[in-house]
């Protein structure tokens, strides 16, 4: 058995926050193995970063108008904070964009380069003629020839999940500007995998079919039997980290090459930071390996980087791979492009102080075999039912009790008796599914506990038998009181924040795993606790009426056709439509206002008469523009004086996406004086 354990989270883009589906699928089961570790008594490096150099990322910073550092800047302050907030115990969380990643990763790029394991190829790549740039897989779209998804990248289709290639895609075209692409002639170095297809086999196919999840094994399985290619391992971009070879300007390091190269630059920043030795994580025996992923990244941690690392020859393979599938939010694909998210630094701001009970939801609808769903409902009563109604009334009870009638002492009892049994076999049931990756069978072997406290409590009632039996009484409070220890110390790798109001209600510290699985008296006779405090509250109908609504807002945001189209005003009857006159008219004379930059006066022939009409659309418009020009005026509108002219009415203007003003005028020239119905 290894002491040291390198666990490594997935990078997450530093292109938006994170949201719930990253948390279950990766960052919570990740925090409950490492903190589970640490209590086993093992050297835990717990690693993840923010990924900065993704497609994504630059898409990202396009739509906003900014730089790809801007955007990669605001997000993983937000992306940190948010684990931070959550107690995902990060024991190093970085940056892709750090001066030792660029060193490290560039170094292993060398060595590969140095080992002759790339091959130099020129090849035809989708090239932007208007944009002028060679076009990554993310910034190509086109129609899935798997679902026939209209709108599936270059790299994978995010409808059916099938990994892609430009070149599958059927009618394929640039984001940056709409158009089709062009092929053209470009070098870059790619990696042959196929000459790594016997390795993987005999690691993976044949080395880990007993104890990798189906999924995981399934997916490799399959694409071993597919056969595998050479993959590029660099890309023609400005924004990654540059290959380091000379004439290879314009060239940055395939993000899926120098993305998982983060784990080991990571680390190394850790180690210098706490005089550890990195290499005693990443090359050594008495090392274990685990990446958590998404089902989304099985290929490139099962396949391309240990091709990677074993093209290199140093480092040691990954000893499990427990990807998740993915989590739904109210039967609805959790989409970041859609807003259909629950993000966590909002859950954070409105959920005060309950990080634990979302940390609890998601661990109990963790998709751990398939994908699962979040609702709000649910969310309500797995905190009201589960978390107050049985986890916090038990703590509450037993804390209350003993401070009432004992002042705050552990009473004497029985250190053998046979309850006291079901917390060294509930601390064991929780190591053998932790073990096996089974998060939510752990979490139910944790609230099975303080579902047996609450049903002994019920059974032994102290509050009765202190008058008749106060021998019974104490010795069912002393039982009691083991229990709810006992779950202070179960609980921490899942709800460590609770955990740790627990173990100062009951003035107690951390203990490790082994000694919960064998001493089942964690409280002596005499041991003073403290007040009874609330662990978890209820939480009411109205706060989770608020966040449904907040999600139908989105989904109602979602069907626009036009996100930026404002609110449609208070709906009016038919006669009050016909009161409106709208007709066709000319502008016959435009001249600028008098000290007023905004203001134009026309004369305009309504076909009824010749009117004054003064509009404020001089900084769209100069007035030799708009002579001449056919438009549409609201005619019966009441006279007002602006700037002391009388305006006689108002022309129908709309707005471009450049700002500026347009005329609504008729498709073809008519007479003036036509209505407009």
């Amino acid at each position: 058995m290894s002491d040291k354990k390198l666990i490594t989270a997935a990078l997450p883009y530093a292109n938006g926050p994170v949201h719930i589906g990253h948390l279950a699928g990766v960052y919570i089961p990740a925090d409950v193995y490492a903190r589970f570790e640490r209590r086993m008594g093992k050297d835990v490096a717990f690693i993840c970063g923010s990924d900065e150099h993704g497609i994504p990322i630059t898409i990202r910073a396009k739509k906003e108008g900014v730089s790809p550092q801007n955007i990669v800047d605001q997000y993983h302050e937000i992306i940190k904070k948010s684990f931070s907030d959550l107690g995902i115990s990060f024991d190093e969380y970085s940056r892709t964009t750090s001066p030792k990643h660029r060193q490290v990763s560039q170094d292993f790029f060398t060595t590969l380069y140095d080992k002759n394991k790339f091959i130099e190829e020129t090849s035809e790549q989708y090239f932007d003629e208007e944009a002028e740039e060679f076009l990554a897989d993310r910034y190509i779209v086109g129609t899935c020839p798997n679902c026939g998804n209209e709108n599936a990248y270059g790299d994978q289709c995010e409808k059916c999940g099938t990994t892609l290639s430009p070149s599958e895609l059927i009618n394929p075209r640039s984001m940056l500007s709409g158009n089709s692409p062009i092929l053209k002639e470009t070098k870059n170095w790619y990696l042959p995998l196929n000459d790594y297809e016997d390795f993987l086999n005999k690691w993976i196919i044949e080395g880990h079919k007993e104890d990798w999840k189906p999924n995981v094994y399934g997916q490799v399985k399959s694409w071993l039997n597919d056969g595998l290619k050479p993959r590029a391992m660099t890309r023609d971009l400005n924004w990654g980290v540059p290959v380091p070879l000379p004439n290879a300007d314009g060239k940055v390091l395939y993000v899926w090459f120098d993305a998982p190269i983060g784990y080991i630059s990571f680390t190394q920043e850790w180690a210098e930071k706490t005089g550890k030795n990195w290499k005693d994580y990443w090359q050594s025996d008495d090392s274990e390996l685990v990446h958590f992923i998404g089902k989304d990244n099985i290929v490139f941690h099962c396949i391309i980087f240990p091709a990677m690392m074993k093209a290199h020859g140093d480092y040691k393979m990954p000893k499990n791979v427990p990807a998740f599938e993915f989590l739904n939010l109210e039967n609805d694909k959790i989409s970041t492009s859609r807003n259909w998210a629950v993000w966590a630094h909002e859950y954070v701001e409105e959920f005060p102080g309950q990080q634990d009970v979302l940390r609890y939801a998601l661990l109990s609808s963790a998709p751990e075999t398939k994908d699962n769903n979040f609702t709000w409902k649910d969310f309500q009563t797995k905190n009201n039912s589960e978390l107050v109604g049985i986890f916090g009334n038990f703590i509450n009870r037993v804390a209350v009790l003993i401070n009432k009638y004992y002042d705050g002492v552990i009473p004497s009892g029985n250190e053998n008796a046979t309850e006291l049994n079901e917390i060294s076999k509930a601390a064991k049931e929780v190591n053998q599914f932790l073990t096996k990756f089974e998060f939510r069978n752990a979490l139910s072997s944790m609230m099975n506990l303080a579902r047996f406290g609450n049903q002994y409590l019920q059974i032994e009632e102290p509050w009765k038998t202190i008058k008749e039996n106060p021998e019974k009484a104490a010795n069912s409070l002393f039982v009691a009181a083991q229990i709810a220890a006992g779950l202070a110390q179960i609980c921490e790798p899942f709800l460590p924040f609770s955990s740790e109001k627990l173990m100062k209600m009951f003035n107690s510290e951390k203990w490790t795993w082994q000694k919960i699985e064998t001493e089942n008296v964690l409280l002596k006779t005499g041991h003073k606790i403290n007040e009874a405090s609330l662990l978890f509250s209820k939480i009411e109908d109205e706060t989770i009426e608020f966040q449904i609504q907040k999600l139908e807002a989105t989904k109602q945001n979602n069907k626009k056709t036009n996100a930026n189209a404002k609110p449609m005003k208070d709906e009016i009857q038919f006669d009050d439509f016909t009161k409106i006159d709208l007709r066709t008219a000319t502008i016959l004379t435009a001249e600028k206002v008098e000290k007023a930059d905004k203001l134009l006066k026309f004369s305009v022939d309504t076909g009824i008469d010749v009117r004054t009409v003064v509009s404020g659309v001089a900084e769209s418009f100069t007035p030799e523009e708009c002579v001449g020009k056919q438009v549409m005026i609201l005619a019966n509108l009441t006279p007002r004086k602006i700037r002391g002219i009388e305006s006689q009415g108002m022309l129908l203007l709309t707005t471009k996406e450049d700002g500026k003003l347009a005329f609504v005028t008729p498709e073809v020239k008519v007479e003036n004086g036509i209505e407009i119905s």
